[in-house]
């Protein structure tokens, strides 16, 4: 299932982007870049804010954060990449216990604007990993801006590591 490959992606990619961060040191790492989120630090607080905050309860019909889409969710560096790591992990969990019925379905949430929506429930989860994509991106343009290196983060790297 495409999908169950791009939670995988999300993962991935996550995991090696975050592990590049690691070599900024920490006035780099919050220093504003233009970014929609200013920092590197911002930006990986409105990821996890995202996925474990507001997405992955929408679709797991748990609660939803009443935070802003800029709210540091997490102030301690390290904190703050092990929780992003867990919560783009578990969406592949997430993504097992679905059945191909389920992935054809809807998902019906209510927007952090209170407005109540529907979108197919595949497209919906296709967001969730183009949204990852979309800032870490935005987060490589600023270690590139640093001079630091980052791994590639193209899916096809990811699947030549994967097991064949």
């Amino acid at each position: 299932m495409q999908i169950a490959q791009m939670a995988r992606y999300h993962a991935w990619a996550t995991e090696r982007l975050l592990a590049s961060v690691e070599e900024i040191a920490d006035e780099q790492y919050h220093q504003p870049f233009g970014l929609f989120f200013g920092s590197v630090h911002g930006t990986l607080n409105h990821l996890l804010l995202t996925d474990s905050g507001i997405w992955y309860p929408r679709f797991a019909q748990l609660p939803v954060t009443g935070l802003g889409l800029d709210a540091e969710v997490e102030a301690d560096r390290a904190e703050l990449a092990s929780s992003l790591k867990a919560a783009t992990a578990r969406w592949s969990v997430y993504i097992d216990g679905l059945d191909e019925a389920a992935v054809a379905g809807d998902l019906s949430y209510t927007m952090t604007t209170g407005q109540a929506r529907v979108l197919p429930m595949a497209s919906a989860l296709l967001h969730v990993f183009n949204h990852g994509t979309h800032h870490r991106g935005q987060i490589t343009a600023a270690i590139s801006m640093l001079g630091f290196a980052y791994e590639p983060l193209d899916l096809p790297f990811m699947i030549f590591s994967e097991p064949q």
